[in-house]
């Protein structure tokens, strides 16, 4: 379903903890981070299919989280030619998408990766709100920090500021070797500085510093 303008509709969705640190999640088998989102198939409502793509993607259904805010109006990114399909070539040009801020209300054990049969993750973590937009693919760059931005204004942050310790989750892979994945194979991230013009932080370095759990895939 696409627009006059050649834009699909869609959903991003930013997920709030109590600390006011965003749900952060590892694409499947790729190293690149992102928030959940989705399409908006015909006859939903921008806020039903935030719902369906919060459980699909996450496991979380609507009575584990509360609205808090959402932007204003469509953000549009463009996908370059080589990540379209050929066939609807010249008709897609991207994505329209409205953000929605969320509050989780349930555990960290609610989440899921793996209610579905094609999972979008397998790995997930605590971030800081102002995410790191390079590890973002390049052409959602801008939508990332504009929803940033623009949801920010719905937060109330606690005392201390926003400076928290980070809590990651992992899925281990089916054939993955004992010790691998842990805190001594990580990539360590650089200082955790804010860098205010672009709202955009480093990656902090989990190791040490973060609580890490393994997963183990139930058996076939």
């Amino acid at each position: 379903m696409l627009d006059r303008e050649g834009f699909r509709p869609n959903v991003g969705i930013i997920l709030l903890n109590a600390n006011n640190e965003v749900w952060w999640g590892k694409r499947v088998r790729e190293h690149s981070w992102q928030f959940p989102q989705g399409g908006i198939k015909y006859g939903e409502t921008p806020e039903q299919a935030m719902y369906r793509e919060l459980e699909e993607e996450i496991g979380l259904r609507q009575e584990h989280v509360k609205i808090v805010g959402r932007t204003r109006d469509w953000l549009r990114y463009e996908v370059p030619d080589h990540f379209i399909k050929r066939e609807v070539r010249g008709h897609y040009r991207g994505q329209k998408q409205i953000w929605f801020l969320l509050r989780m209300v349930a555990r960290d054990n609610d989440v899921n990766l793996r209610l579905t049969d094609h999972p979008e993750f397998d790995a997930w973590r605590w971030h800081d709100y102002w995410v790191p937009l390079d590890v973002v693919i390049e052409f959602k760059r801008d939508v990332y920090q504009r929803a940033l931005q623009e949801l920010s204004r719905f937060l109330t942050w606690p005392p201390g500021g926003q400076e928290r310790r980070q809590s990651s989750r992992y899925l281990r892979q089916p054939h993955e070797r004992r010790g691998q994945g842990g805190p001594g194979n990580r990539q360590s991230g650089g200082p955790n500085t804010r860098v205010a013009d672009v709202a955009s932080k480093a990656i902090a370095d989990a190791a040490g510093s973060s609580k890490l759990l393994l997963v183990t895939r139930d058996k076939e």
